[in-house]
């Protein structure tokens, strides 16, 4: 296991992170399809994630509508682990009620969730505090200032974003600057070599700012998990038949699979850990955020971190999965050409 820099805090994180949406009680909506384990599963997922040196938990509060945070406080405590050796990342903004103003990044909602979750947690203190998208409603300088106030507290270390547009982080980190206010130094975004959208704003705006990406859904919601193909169906069961996010080109999809197929044929590896492979060595990426329903799709997945892909592999899945040009990008390339 590699460990890489969180944005520019110092701390270090493992290349894989151990995401924990499938943990739950699938009460609420369509999280049954998610996944539903309880205490027990959750608490062997930790130690196997901890035996291989994961030391990076993500979760958020609207996973099971909380109950994801109470397992995760309760492995947390299972395991024996030291609190100081786990670092522990949660996310707010998501619809936590039926009432007008249980959602959004108010300073009032962000409050209320941020104690709750600490609650849920049994924890003192959250390493990255990260918001869960976007609210038209909200000013960004309330939201800033009131994260701010949670880094001066102390129960909270570090910020961090989710599916933001990259113009829309840039602003925020720039006023956050403006007023010396801690600012995000992380970026949780959806990333799968058949969804490579970042590299156009994101990527590039996290590179130039020292700001690391969390790529969530690196499988493509179960897509690059060797149980698709061209030409059959989803399995009965599976996770994208029930619930078929994130999108995804299924075209470009199948032609990444098809690749994947050969190279994980050659290397005697799954098809997942060949997609696990090529994200976590891409730019600006610090940790890949897996989640799995079973211990051996877990093991499967940390298994990626060994996988060493050949300059040919890379080549051919590069070519296979690149974006389509598009302006300004074109442009921008073209005209850099007798700079570079």
């Amino acid at each position: 296991m590699r460990y890489n820099q969180l944005g520019r805090t110092g701390i270090l994180v493992s290349e894989l992170c151990l995401g924990t949406m499938t943990y739950g009680d699938g009460g609420h909506g369509f999280w049954k399809e998610i996944g539903t384990l309880g205490i027990e599963e959750t608490s062997k997922h930790f130690a196997c994630a901890f035996e291989h040196g994961i030391n990076f938990i993500d979760t958020a509060n609207a996973y099971h509508r909380g109950v994801t945070e109470e397992l995760v406080g309760k492995a947390l405590k299972n395991s024996g682990r030291p609190r100081s050796e786990v670092v522990l990342a949660t996310k707010a903004r998501i619809r936590m009620g039926e009432g007008p103003n249980q959602a959004g990044l108010t300073r009032s909602h962000l409050i209320d969730e941020l104690h709750a979750s600490l609650n849920r947690l049994s924890t003192d203190y959250i390493d990255l505090y990260q918001i869960h998208g976007f609210d038209p409603l909200t000013p960004i300088e309330q939201t800033l200032r009131i994260l701010n106030e949670f880094v001066v507290s102390g129960k909270v270390r570090y910020l961090g974003f989710c599916n933001l547009p990259a113009w829309y982080a840039m602003k925020a980190n720039a006023f956050a600057e403006k007023m010396g206010w801690n600012r995000f130094e992380s970026a949780q975004m959806y990333y799968s070599i058949a969804g490579r959208d970042i590299e156009r704003e994101i990527v590039p705006f996290a590179l130039d700012q020292g700001l690391s990406v969390l790529p969530w859904s690196p499988l493509a919601g179960g897509l690059l998990s060797g149980k698709y193909s061209r030409n059959s169906d989803a399995p009965e069961g599976s996770r994208r038949k029930a619930f078929d996010f994130p999108p995804v080109d299924l075209e470009r999809g199948y032609s990444c699979i098809e690749v994947m197929q050969g190279i994980a044929h050659q290397h005697s590896v799954s098809v997942a850990q060949v997609a696990l492979a090529w994200t976590v060595r891409q730019p600006s990426i610090a940790s890949t955020i897996i989640g799995a329903r079973t211990l051996d799709q877990l093991q499967d997945n940390i298994a990626a971190t060994e996988l060493a892909l050949s300059s040919e592999d890379l080549y051919l899945l590069n070519e296979v999965s690149k974006l389509p040009a598009e302006y300004p990008g074109w442009m921008v390339e073209r005209q850099s050409q007798d700079r570079l």
